[in-house]
């Protein structure tokens, strides 16, 4: 199963018991109106928290990405190679 598939399922799972409880489809007793007034916004306040969370795990990554040090000075490396090759067959830069 992907991950798409996964988060799909589980958002339909969630709307499903969201729509029954919010309407009324489960043939239980009324809910008290606190329940409802909690109860509408939640998608919104869930699709809020995914956000948040989607910030934050975009930040922590950033801040903990990894610098190559050594990728970078073989590519400076290959770079001055390169420049020297092409200045020898008559490229002026």
């Amino acid at each position: 199963m992907t991950k798409l598939l996964q988060w799909l399922v589980t958002l339909a799972l969630l709307g499903t018991v969201w729509a029954a409880l919010t309407l009324g489809l489960l043939g239980l007793d009324p809910l008290p109106p606190p329940w409802h007034q909690v109860l509408w916004p939640l998608p919104t306040y869930l699709l809020v928290a995914f956000g948040c969370y989607a910030l934050g795990v975009v930040g922590y990554r950033l801040a903990t990405f990894n610098d190559c040090e050594e990728a970078s000075r073989e590519l400076q490396s290959q770079i001055r190679e390169a420049r020297d090759d092409l200045t020898r067959r008559g490229l002026k830069f």
